[in-house]
Order: C-alpha cells, then structure tokens, then sequence
C-alpha cells in the first residue's frame, strides 16, 4: 500500500517537477483526486501533467484552463484520454449522476479538482491535497495513493 508524501511547491517550477514525476507513475485507469483553495496550484498542476503526456506523445501542447464553468475539459492523447473535472459549482450530488465520471473509465485518466461532493472512492485513486504554507508565501502537497 504506498504511503502518504508530503512535497514542498514553494516555486511553479517544483509544481512542474511534481508533475512530471507524477506523471511517470500514473496510469490509463487512475483517478486523481485535486483537494485545495482556490488559487493553490490545482490546475498549474493539471497542466503540467496534460502538457508532459502531449509532449511525450508528440502531440502539440495545448492550453490547460480550469473547467469550472464546463465541468469538464477532455484532452485526446493518442490511444487514451484525459478528462478534466472541475466540480467546484456543483452542490448536490444528485448532480454528478449526468457526468459519467467513473463509466468505463478503461481508457482514461480522470482527474478531478474539487471531489469533495463525491461520496464513494473509485478504485486506483490517487488523492492530492494542495496547501498553503506560512502565510500563503509557500505551498506544499500531500499525495496518497502512489509512491514517488
């Protein structure tokens, strides 16, 4: 069972770092749970991570936003996708239900910002929690669910 890790993002680069690493690990299949305020590095670090497996994949980087206002954003890297919720408006869980967001997920990586309204656990989840540190000056993450 891997452990939890505690990781210092005082710098956008060690954010991209992070994902870099995480996204060596990741499989098609992992659900990564993305905890924290807003502002935090949630979706700095979705688009690191998007952007490294569309560099990987040789497919042109594309621009990585927050879906909060669409729900989701879906990025098609060659044979697998990635899909991009941002649960943040949602407010009853009966809302979840039209999202499909664990149906079939053989071909995907999931990662949700703001599951906090999701009752049961998938399996292969991975839960990331982004926190400010000193003031808001510095940021650090907390990962269960994967070994780095």
């Amino acid at each position: 069972m891997p452990t939890a890790t505690n990781i210092d993002l005082s710098s956008e680069y060690k954010t991209e770092e992070l994902a870099n690493n995480i996204q060596k690990k990741i499989k098609i299949g992992d659900v990564l749970y993305l905890y924290g305020e807003m502002g935090v590095g949630k979706t700095t670090f979705v688009k690191y991570l998007i952007n490294k497996f569309q560099k990987e994949n040789k497919i042109n980087q594309t621009e990585v936003t927050s879906p909060t206002f669409n729900i989701l954003n879906e990025y098609q890297i060659k044979k697998f996708k990635i899909n991009h919720y941002d649960l943040f408006r949602l407010k009853k869980i009966e809302e979840l239900k039209n999202l499909n967001l664990f149906e079939d997920n053989s071909n995907i990586i999931t990662l949700i910002e703001w599951p906090q309204i999701i009752k049961k656990k998938p399996k292969n989840l991975i839960e990331i929690s982004f926190e400010y540190k000193d003031d808001y000056k510095k940021r650090s993450v907390n990962i269960k669910g994967l070994d780095l």
